[in-house]
């Protein structure tokens, strides 16, 4: 199948699941996937296209959560601007975060962006307006221009679809766009790229804000649906759970987190009954997924249909003939 094709295809099922997934489980169920996974993609855009590990986005979620649930529960404005003002926010801290980290790389990058994370933790914990423990509940979902009333499950859904959709498409953009060839170019070969003339910071720094304001719109969506902004966001855990998500689903690929939220977002929901356990149960497929399928679900699927599509050209088909016998060289023999 073309790639356009196949692309095609991946869009339309992404959209009819999206558009029947409120029918089919429980719409927060649903929700809560949406904004995991836009949270997850936008990780992906850092370590799968640029290569740059971060242990500290949670921050970036949390920090949308919590000015979003003030500008809409204390401030009184309305869901949509609240939105913008979480988004604004967590791109503004992931400026400063990004202009401090990106200076060292590897490990070193990791642990600047875990440690900023965890003081940033324990600032929401002693501020006022957070709630502490307790966290900013109550957190009313207010009318969608004043007209849509968000407490309607179905309307709310659709309108985190929508977020979400727009979402995933600006980072699909992205990676297909001449900056995303720049990024991959870095994450393949940093020195190479500094000596063809790009400067690798400022790339990389618009990259890190770019993840860093898209995982804040999935946080403030998620205080909206859950109607609380808690630690629970801001917590390394977090964090740890997004690299999850991205190494499960497929690193650098494009529907590869997506799969991935909704892999360990389902194992959490199904298994709660059985405790602790869940933890076991994620870890060892994870283990299990790195060890047999290192590119991730979706990496291993695109990975088969690469060997499986040049041997059915070879083979031939309806839609591409096989080779040509070449010519006879011998004079008079056709």
């Amino acid at each position: 199948m073309p790639p356009l094709r196949r692309n095609a295809v991946a869009w339309g099922a992404l959209a009819a699941l999206g558009i029947a997934a409120p029918f089919l489980v429980y719409p927060v169920f649903a929700m809560k996937i949406l904004c995991l996974a836009l949270f997850a993609c936008a990780f992906n855009l850092l370590l799968g296209y640029t290569g740059l590990l971060s242990f500290g986005h949670a921050a970036f979620l949390g920090t949308a959560g919590y000015v979003t649930g003030h500008t809409v529960k204390v401030l009184g404005f309305q869901p949509e601007i609240g939105i913008l003002a979480g988004t604004a926010a967590a791109a503004a801290l992931g400026y400063v975060i990004g202009s401090l980290a990106i200076r060292r790389s590897g490990i070193y990058f990791a642990m600047i962006t875990l440690a900023l994370a965890q003081m940033l933790y324990f600032m929401f914990l002693q501020m006022p307006f957070t709630g502490g423990e307790d966290g900013l509940q109550g957190v009313p979902r207010g009318k969608l221009f004043g007209a849509v009333d968000l407490m309607q499950p179905l309307y709310m859904y659709y309108f985190v679809f929508t977020i979400f959709l727009a979402g995933f498409w600006l980072v699909y953009r992205t990676v297909h766009s001449p900056f995303g060839q720049v990024l991959k170019a870095i994450r393949e070969n940093e020195p190479r790229a500094i000596s063809l003339g790009y400067d690798v910071e400022k790339y990389k720094l618009t990259a890190f804000v770019l993840s860093a304001a898209l995982s804040g719109l999935a946080g403030a969506t998620k205080s909206l649906v859950f109607q609380l902004a808690s630690l629970t966001d801001v917590h390394w855990h977090t964090s740890g759970e997004v690299v999850l998500m991205t190494l499960l689903g497929g690193m650098g690929t494009v529907f590869g987190p997506v799969v991935g939220a909704i892999v360990v977002v389902g194992i959490q929901n199904y298994g709660a009954n059985i405790g602790e356990w869940v933890i076991v149960i994620t870890g060892t497929i994870f283990v299990i997924c790195v060890l047999a399928f290192r590119r991730g679900i979706v990496g291993e699927i695109a990975a088969l249909m690469k060997e499986v599509s040049p041997a059915a050209a070879e083979g031939g088909g309806p839609d591409q003939p096989g080779p040509r016998k070449p010519a006879s060289r011998t004079p008079g023999v056709t």
